[in-house]
């Protein structure tokens, strides 16, 4: 797999200097803005707003809850920033004194991740409730073990039930699509 040049265009925020570091490793040429932590300051959101004027940002956190509550702080701020996951397992360390995240992941982690962006979808609701039930995400049997199915073929993150589901359709994910997915794993 090949590292699309197009991304270089983009701005990378991430979490911290370690983060910057790993991408860096593989891109040289890639430019990112660190949150330095999961208290991102106004100075560092202004920064981002403005670099979004002129070209396209990509947030790409760790995949834990200071990872997200940093994702939904920057997308609220700039709703068009498109987004980059990779999996608890992809961010894992090798020491386990070390936290998950960015910094751990392998270079083909990172290339799906930044390759598999997702925009937010102009759709109010791509899935209703009563589908995202009747898939099972929302609760009963193994609806975590699902959740995490579909976070991962779907390149999304995990979420809770309540998050999952949100995520699900600010990306305009469908009903048909999960399903496909959930269907395929059996």
């Amino acid at each position: 797999m090949e590292f699309k040049k197009k991304h270089f265009d983009a701005v990378i925020v991430v979490e911290g200097k370690d983060d910057t570091k790993r991408l860096k490793q593989f891109f040289p040429g890639i430019e990112t803005v660190e949150t330095n932590g999961s208290a991102v300051s106004e100075e560092v959101l202004t920064e981002i707003e403005q670099l979004s004027k002129k070209r396209k940002i990509i947030v790409f956190t760790d995949p834990d809850f200071n990872g997200e509550r940093i994702r939904k702080i920057v997308s609220r701020r700039v709703p068009t920033a498109e987004q980059a996951f990779i999996t608890r397992d992809e961010g894992r360390p090798m020491r386990k004194k070390d936290s998950l995240g960015v910094e751990h992941a392998s270079k083909a982690a990172l290339i799906r991740a930044l390759d598999g962006l997702h925009e937010t979808s102009a759709e109010p609701e791509s899935l209703s409730k009563a589908d995202y039930q009747a898939l099972g995400l929302a609760s009963g049997p193994n609806a975590r073990q699902k959740r995490e199915r579909v976070g991962i073929a779907l390149r999304i993150g995990y979420g809770n039930a309540k998050q999952f589901y949100k995520r699900l359709n600010l990306f305009g994910f469908t009903a048909e699509q999960v399903k496909k997915i959930l269907e395929a794993d059996h």
